[in-house]
């Protein structure tokens, strides 16, 4: 496919791989990636921060399986954030749930493996609709898979975010009842899942905008002013990178949003 280019580029988002070991701690506090040791891989992380999505994905797909969590979230976050066909969306995120799968077998301890499976899910479901999916068995695909994640990786606070947004749109689509008795999902673990997020990664932006969307699926009106709150500290956050400045974007996007509701 022709990827669209990052409509944003900053020198400040240009790492060398001195630097990017250097700011590596910040940059990767939300997934807690290792470092890598193949100097490929260093260098398709640092096309990533850039928002060179394209370069950093077939980089790490060059290198195989070791580059799979470069490669995948460089595809997912190109395809959530700048992908404007629907088509190719759902086309991309169900390729890399497929890869995910082959890795998952070859690398069974791999937290990545299990969350970008996961996240991949997750937006496919929303892209055919969340109660199709269910009904398609995905639901139980994408809560075993972050739950796995968060057993190997507590601190990982993307995984929490995930599992907080699981809860919310199955109890936004199906409702307290059935969400309850059918998949597990609660409003309370929903709201614990972000505060952990919050707690790991206190300077994320993407995790304040998906707990305010969740806030207003479940409550409206009653929390719209906690939403639009987090909204505002989430359009404050510092920006470390390309991917940082997406996230941002999208609570300013977010904040208009819900001032104008």
């Amino acid at each position: 496919m022709a990827w669209n280019p990052f409509p944003y580029p900053d020198p400040a988002y240009q790492y060398t791989a001195a630097s990017l070991e250097a700011a590596w701690p910040l940059l990767h506090n939300g997934d807690r990636e290792p470092f890598p040791a193949n100097p490929l891989l260093v260098q398709a992380w640092i096309a990533f921060h850039a928002g060179e999505f394209e370069r950093a994905a077939r980089l790490g797909l060059d290198v195989g399986v070791n580059g799979y969590s470069v490669a995948h979230k460089a595809i997912c976050i190109y395809a959530h954030y700048l992908e404007r066909s629907p088509q190719k969306k759902l086309a991309t995120f169900e390729c890399v749930a497929e890869r995910c799968e082959r890795q998952q077998l070859e690398q069974p301890n791999n937290p990545s493996g299990y969350y970008w499976h996961a996240y991949a899910l997750g937006q496919y479901s929303q892209g055919i609709s969340v109660v199709k999916a269910l009904a398609q068995g995905l639901g139980a695909k994408v809560r075993n898979s972050l739950d796995t994640a968060i057993r190997l990786a507590p601190q990982r606070a993307d995984a929490h975010i995930a599992l907080g947004v699981y809860h919310a749109e199955i109890l936004d689509k199906v409702g307290a009842m059935i969400g309850g008795l059918t998949y597990g999902v609660k409003k309370e673990e929903c709201y614990k899942q972000f505060e952990t997020a919050l707690a790991l990664t206190p300077d994320s932006a993407i995790a304040r905008v998906r707990y305010a969307r969740a806030m207003m699926m479940l409550e409206g009106k009653k929390k719209q002013a906690a939403a639009v709150g987090l909204c505002e500290a989430a359009a404050r956050c510092a920006i470390h990178d390309a991917t940082e400045r997406l996230d941002t974007d999208a609570a300013k996007r977010e904040l208009e949003e819900e001032k104008q509701s």
